[in-house]
């Protein structure tokens, strides 16, 4: 083999492992978020001695969708995911929060029966069945948006009358934890199937 086909293929064999590895890892270092860089440029609110993106992550990654299938939801409410891309998809210094972390949150905001209402966001939220606004006061900047959810069958549901959030706890296989917040005044804690697609809120 002469020496410029040599040159050649040692080329080749950079240019193919160099395209690996910007394709197999994103920014954060982390393969298993569907590649590509990622940086989370939004709000930061601290609440209960802890930081909390401002609003949904709307990180793009395989096992997420946009509300219907529409970009623009995605762009209102954030993606939803299921419980396996949510625990991957948080940016670098940033996780998924645990059961004790959403409890931290709830009890600065108030306790369960009236934490909804100051985190909820001050527009977006349907009408109540009465005709009262569905809206929070959004106090502690927390912006809760009713992003709804995805079930496992491919059905949309619940956007604009709940919002719906991952934690990180695991109550057994197939089955987590999450945090919901609707009409009402409330947060409230359902354990679900691991395959729903439900907001993601990352905390530091």
């Amino acid at each position: 083999m002469s020496a410029s086909v040599r040159k050649a293929a040692g080329l080749v064999a950079a240019v193919a492992l160099l395209a690996v590895v910007v394709v197999g890892c994103g920014e954060d270092g982390n393969p298993s978020n569907g590649g590509g860089s990622y940086t989370y440029t939004g709000g930061t609110v601290e609440i209960g001695g802890l930081m909390w993106m401002a609003e949904n992550l709307n990180r793009a990654t395989s096992n997420s969708w946009c509300y219907n299938n529409a970009d623009s939801n995605c762009v209102k409410y954030g993606r939803l995911y299921t419980w396996e891309a949510a625990m991957t998809a948080c940016p670098s210094g940033w996780r998924l929060p645990d059961t004790a972390d959403w409890n931290k949150l709830v009890t600065a905001a108030g306790g369960r029966s009236i934490a909804g209402s100051k985190l909820k966001s001050t527009s977006g939220w349907n009408d109540r069945a009465d005709g009262s606004s569905g809206n929070g006061t959004d106090e502690f900047g927390f912006s809760a948006l009713p992003g709804g959810s995805r079930n496992t069958y491919g059905t949309f549901d619940f956007a604009g009358n709940r919002g719906t959030w991952w934690s990180a706890t695991e109550i057994r296989s197939g089955y987590a934890y999450s945090r919901y917040v609707g009409y009402y005044d409330s947060v409230g804690e359902l354990y679900d199937d691991k395959g729903f697609g439900f907001s993601a809120r990352c905390v530091r």
